[in-house]
């Protein structure tokens, strides 16, 4: 149904035209029109003036497509299943408007599901979108095996991003972050020697695993020998990094002197506890891996290793899309390389 307003104001419900409504206003039979309006002038040998008096016609009367139909005539649902740990993250938020803006010029629709870094929640809606018939899952998963995305995947196509499973074969999508968090960590601990700490989620999926790598081959890099006790694990929700960033300054009786904080959500709990006890003007070294806007306009200089949240979500888009039209991938193991972001006094000369 459509609307249209009628003289007094009011607005009056109008009956949406189909096809046959189009070819009878056009003159012509019902399969020319559709033929027309799915593309296949040429191939069906329908003169210019013919398509052009159907679409004038579509046009006219705002015609839009039945999904339900075209999802019958092609077996797809033209729908994609994004799966992500939450969306308060301000990298999933930005990926998942990129990812909605890809499927909405496609001719597609985005159905996002949030896992709250939950295994069995993540198995719950995944079923439920498998449910749906979603033509594709794209997923950033909680899990440590890739056993059950792997049985799915003969069935409906599956691509990781963001994290990944130790060894799996599935197609993938993240960001490089051993090289990048060293150089980041490298750079400032040859500055800040004796002293640098890293807080980070849960050890064992594969964001931490990768990026306490960076920090440790960056430590190792400056020549600064790393003390076990400046490792700090919790989860990625923000509470945590206010949790453990409040435990690391009890501890101490003051900030630390230089860290590294594994995601932006980490470094929103850092920061509130710092905004929260009037640190924000202390000497601390922030980096982090995650950029976010806002840190442009904070008092504290946050250098960070910053991904490109639109070029994750177009090689997640192309990469199902391919997986999708059964075509061949060619890189399904694909790692993008994010940019250093410097805002420090010491570095942000570097480009």
């Amino acid at each position: 149904m459509s609307f249209r307003t009628t003289e007094y104001g009011a607005v009056k419900k109008t009956k949406r035209i189909t096809i046959s409504g189009i070819a009878e206003l056009a003159g012509v039979s019902k399969s020319t029109a559709s033929q027309v309006l799915n593309g296949h002038s040429k191939k069906f040998r329908i003169s210019d003036p013919t398509r052009d008096r159907v679409l004038a016609v579509a046009a006219e009367h705002h015609y839009q497509p039945s999904i339900h139909a075209r999802s019958l005539n092609v077996s797809r649902s033209f729908t994609l299943g994004l799966v992500v740990p939450e969306m308060t993250n301000y990298g999933f938020a930005a990926c998942s408007n990129e990812l909605e803006t890809l499927c909405r010029e496609n001719g597609m629709q985005l159905l996002i599901a949030c896992t709250d870094e939950n295994t069995s929640q993540e198995t719950m809606v995944v079923n439920n979108l498998i449910q749906r018939q979603v033509d594709g899952l794209i997923v950033a998963s909680s899990m440590l095996s890739d056993a059950e995305y792997v049985k799915i995947s003969q069935q409906v196509p599956v691509v990781l991003f963001d994290r990944h499973m130790q060894d799996t074969q599935l197609p993938i999508v993240v960001c490089e972050a051993i090289e990048s968090s060293a150089e980041l960590v490298s750079r400032i601990a040859k500055i800040q020697r004796d002293e640098f700490y890293f807080i980070g989620g849960q050890p064992r999926i594969s964001p931490t695993r990768d990026r306490l790598a960076g920090y440790q081959l960056g430590l190792q890099r400056a020549g600064v020998s790393l003390d076990p006790d400046w490792i700090v694990y919790g989860n990625y929700h923000p509470s945590s990094g206010y949790e453990m960033f409040a435990q690391l300054c009890a501890r101490l009786g003051r900030p630390p002197k230089a860290l590294f904080v594994a995601s932006c959500g980490l470094m929103e709990g850092v920061l509130r506890y710092m905004s929260q006890h009037q640190l924000l003007e202390s000497d601390i070294h922030l980096c982090s891996f995650d950029d976010h806007y806002l840190y442009d306009s904070l008092s504290v200089k946050i250098d960070t290793v910053a991904q490109d949240c639109g070029e994750l979500a177009m090689h997640c888009f192309s990469m199902i899309s391919d997986l999708m039209n059964e075509h061949p991938i060619a890189q399904p193991q694909c790692f993008l390389t994010p940019k250093l972001h410097w805002r420090s006094p010491h570095f942000s000369q570097i480009k």
